[in-house]
């Protein structure tokens, strides 16, 4: 079949048809994006001015809440946009560009907590190499790795929808551009495009998860030998790291694993992972962090300081 595209703009059909309802949303959405806002840039600002950002752990939740910011930045400011506006259409060159920079911010932020995980296994696993194995080249390495494979995955996506036809409707069941909802529209069996989603996406997010899953039953089994000061501290910074990896990944994966076609609640699940975990992790890495927070306060201090001199 002639790869035709009559298509030359989208149109969202948005969370819900109630308008007093996504007046409410609209507030509720504001709200969450400048929590976000400001709690990740107090995480990036407290780290960066501080001793924190020597460490290996938080040179990556410094990488993470960047994501977070960007992330956010490329979904968010558009559903504001449309829960308030009469017509929510976006141009197709438009849209493959928010399908391309969310699967590669998102890419990114996968396989820097997959580097946090591996941190807090060597941290833990093996105390003794911990200096040699995390040293800051390695560090750089990891987050260039992150930034290569997030690349080649969107770009993959990216290239895949380019080839597909849309010949009309033109109406997204969603509140963003992303594959599934696209795969929808298209005018040609999907079924081969649908399966290479699920390898690319879906079957991906599901192994990576499984192998964090491993590496923190993994350091918790070695925590039995830690003195039980170490091994408070040690599980409070995993039990962080547990909460944000299962906020990002479950409804990452119960997403993308299901095909195309299948009738579910992917637009409202997606929520979790576009607005309510960016939002919580500034929160979860703060309040359960004492050396986070004594730094938040020390820095804080110190520019409240300076600024009365």
């Amino acid at each position: 079949m002639e790869n035709r595209n009559n298509v030359t703009e989208f149109v969202f059909m948005g969370l819900w048809g109630n308008k007093q309802m996504e007046l409410l949303f609209f507030f509720w959405f504001l709200l969450c994006y400048l929590a976000i806002l400001m709690g990740n840039f107090i995480i990036l600002f407290t780290i960066t001015c501080s001793h924190l950002i020597e460490q290996p752990m938080y040179y990556f939740l410094c990488h993470l809440s960047l994501m977070d910011l960007c992330y956010t930045s490329t979904v968010v400011p558009r559903l504001l946009r449309d829960l308030g506006a009469a017509r929510r259409n976006i141009s197709y060159n438009n849209c493959m560009t928010q399908l391309f920079a969310a699967h590669l911010l998102a890419g990114v932020e996968i396989f820097i907590l997959v580097s946090m995980a591996f941190d807090r296994y060597v941290a833990i696993v093996k105390p003794l190499h911990y200096t040699v194995v995390m040293n800051r080249q390695r560090c750089n390495m990891l987050v260039f790795t992150a930034w290569a494979v997030g690349f080649w995955h969107s770009i993959a996506l990216l290239l895949m929808v380019l080839n597909l036809p849309f010949c009309g409707p033109n109406q997204i069941d969603h509140y963003v551009c992303d594959v599934k909802p696209l795969l929808k529209l298209v005018c040609r069996d999907i079924r081969v495009v649908s399966i290479l989603v699920i390898a690319n996406s879906g079957m991906v997010a599901a192994v990576i998860f499984l192998v964090l899953v491993a590496s923190y039953i993994l350091i918790l089994y070695n925590l039995r030998t830690r003195s039980s000061a170490g091994r408070r501290k040690a599980l409070s910074t995993c039990s962080s790291h547990i909460m944000v990896v299962v906020l990002f990944f479950v409804p990452c994966i119960y997403i993308y694993v299901l095909p195309a076609g299948s009738e579910n609640k992917d637009k409202e699940i997606s929520v979790f992972y576009t607005v309510i975990a960016p939002m919580l992790n500034p929160l979860i890495y703060t309040l359960r962090n004492t050396e986070m927070r004594i730094a938040m306060q020390k820095v804080w201090s110190k520019m409240a300081h300076s600024n009365f001199q």
